[in-house]
């Protein structure tokens, strides 16, 4: 519920502000997308076959689960990694050369990112990796336990995690570290001239953002993906069900919490949403805000 109301506010506000929005909220709104395309085409099967104590629909439907489960997962992963890169190619370039990301790279990037996770989606389908059911029986996804005794699962699993979850979250790691570093130094200068209070305000702003978006992404999958990594070199008989229960659900629960860091950094988005709240006629307390105008730099951030 999370997931589709929190994703379908970005997605109303970006439909709104179209003609609006500047070339890296683009990978917002494809985010957005993926998220809720998780939730609309997985969790409803799930909860499904939780109340059923058992899988639903056989082999066909857990293939149907795991092959979108990966297409929108690995879209997620690599849509965050260039959202990263992105903005640490416009922190610590001058104004002139950021504009230079224009929406129509992002848009081929974000086919790109499509074709990507698609590519690594339909492997298993034609013999390199597996589909197959969750250890704790309620869902699906890569067969991770079936790998230990095959070289050619093995090579898949280990390409795979490297490519589409090792190397990407170094990378969104690094970009937020060097963007964290720049805020600092800019800090520094800025403290000469007597600005200190608001560079504190952004520097605490925009290093709380980095921080938010690095922490939440490592620590929504990186259980699952130990987890997984696990299950290739041991029986899965060895880790009880709910050990591999809670990694897969800390997982989809990455779905959930954008909006939430959206909603708390971007003032544009808080008003957005304070207007659909008035047509809908919604009574949600939302959080305070600040009245004072955001600064350029902050504004790059939310984008």
């Amino acid at each position: 519920i999370l997931t589709v109301l929190g994703n379908s506010a970005v997605l109303a506000t970006a439909v709104k502000r179209s003609s609006l929005l500047k070339s890296p909220e683009l990978l917002t709104v494809n985010l957005a997308v993926a998220d809720i395309g998780m939730a609309i085409s997985m969790y409803p099967l799930a909860i499904a076959s939780a109340w059923n104590h058992a899988w639903l629909g056989g082999d066909a439907s857990c293939i149907y689960y795991a092959l979108l489960g990966f297409l929108f997962g690995v879209c997620s992963m690599m849509t965050l990694c260039a959202m990263a890169v992105i903005r640490f190619l416009v922190t610590n370039t001058s104004k002139s050369n950021s504009n230079k990301v224009t929406k129509n790279t992002v848009r081929i990037l974000i086919i790109l990112i499509w074709l990507y996770s698609l590519f690594w989606a339909i492997l298993p389908l034609v013999g390199w990796g597996y589909y197959g059911p969750e250890p704790f029986g309620i869902s699906c996804t890569i067969a991770w336990s079936k790998f230990h005794n095959s070289s050619n699962g093995f090579s898949f699993i280990l390409t795979m995690f490297l490519l589409c979850t090792v190397l990407p979250a170094l990378t969104i790691v690094a970009c937020y570290l060097g963007i964290a570093w720049k805020v600092h130094k800019a800090y520094q200068e800025i403290q000469n001239i007597d600005r200190i209070p608001n560079a504190a305000k952004l520097e605490k702003k925009l290093t709380l953002m980095a921080v938010l978006i690095s922490v939440g992404f490592l620590s929504s999958w990186t259980p699952y993906a130990a987890a997984s990594f696990w299950s290739i070199f041991n029986s899965s008989n060895s880790l009880q069900p709910i050990v591999t229960l809670l990694p897969c659900l800390f997982a989809k629960s990455s779905t959930a919490y954008h909006p939430f860091i959206y909603y708390i950094f971007s003032k544009t988005f808080r008003c957005e949403i304070k207007q659909l709240q008035c047509c809908c006629g919604w009574r949600v307390p939302f959080f305070s805000t600040d009245s004072s105008a955001e600064n350029p730099m902050s504004m790059m951030w939310s984008g």
